[in-house]
């Protein structure tokens, strides 16, 4: 079952870019050559988003970063890497002067992708902050 479980070209990814180009972004997708391969990338503002599923990347107080009941030590230890694996490579990129967004998936299923998009876009247009995720508040 889980070999159904999709890495890129996510619906929540999809609905993401669509928004962004209506902003009048444009990007790259999953670069290889990047630490944790991004889902989006904005090599003009040294920018990258990943949007990460609530469930496999653990989004803290989210409703749908649910645990399986059976074989709780499997799924903690899959947790566990999942997200030392997420801190690593935005350690990395933070270290490269790479900025770097996390938009989670229950943002997208909540309906409110397309408002979010707006203050997304000028995250990633500004230079302020090295850092940011969305939803802000779960």
């Amino acid at each position: 079952m889980m070999g159904a479980i999709r890495g890129t070209n996510t619906k929540p990814e999809l609905e993401l870019r669509r928004a962004l180009h209506r902003q009048g972004l444009r990007y790259r997708l999953h670069a290889k050559d990047l630490p944790g391969r991004p889902d989006i990338i904005f090599p003009k503002h040294r920018t990258v988003l990943f949007v990460h599923g609530c469930f496999w990347h653990r989004h803290e107080g989210c409703r749908y970063a649910t645990t399986p009941s059976t074989r709780p030590e499997f799924w903690k230890a899959k947790f566990d890497g999942n997200t030392a694996r997420d801190e690593a490579a935005t350690e990395a990129l933070l270290r490269d002067h790479w900025r770097v967004g996390i938009v989670w998936e229950c943002l997208a299923k909540r309906g409110q992708l397309e408002e979010a998009a707006e203050e997304i876009a000028e995250f990633v247009t500004a230079s302020e902050s090295p850092f940011a995720e969305w939803p802000v508040t779960t």
